[in-house]
């Protein structure tokens, strides 16, 4: 999917974005939050589509690559475009992990750790229901997403 190149569009955090936001969305993507395991919206959801920065709207990951790791939130094998997604080193809460944020929006997204899907890649993008906004598959167009609906007819490998 690093191929993928997304059509010219601007993704940014604005203010007016940040005013919309719950705050549950805003305690999380602004402040570094963490939403509670197994009570958010996407850790469970199966829908087919693409999730996308609830900040910037920038195209983040998709439900191809989303599967049930069990830790009580959503959880990915890889970005759908690597640039979008930016790692940070984060030493709080007494331990060491990498964080992964929305490079336009600045969005806190979550963390990625190294215990993934080995036939996927092995790593594990944990990522916040509340930073994330989903797209169905049938609304991409709509939606100014169109150029990722190829992603969902290609065969899954």
């Amino acid at each position: 999917m690093d191929e993928l190149k997304t059509a010219p569009r601007s993704y940014a955090k604005t203010a007016d974005a940040v005013t919309r936001l719950t705050p549950e969305q805003y305690r999380v993507t602004q402040e570094n939050g963490t939403e509670r395991p197994f009570a958010n919206e996407f850790h469970d959801f199966k829908g087919e589509g693409l999730y996308v920065d609830v900040v910037s709207g920038e195209p983040l990951f998709t439900s191809r690559d989303k599967f049930d790791s069990g830790c009580g939130w959503p959880s990915f094998t890889r970005p759908v475009i690597d640039d979008y997604v930016v790692e940070r080193d984060d030493r709080s809460l007494g331990m060491h992990r990498v964080e992964v944020r929305s490079a336009h929006g600045d969005s806190h997204l979550g963390h990625v750790f190294p215990d993934g899907p080995r036939d996927r890649g092995g790593l594990r993008y944990c990522i916040n229901s509340a930073a994330l906004r989903f797209i169905p598959v049938a609304e991409l167009e709509a939606e100014g997403y169109g150029e990722f609906a190829r992603l969902f007819e290609e065969e899954e490998q």
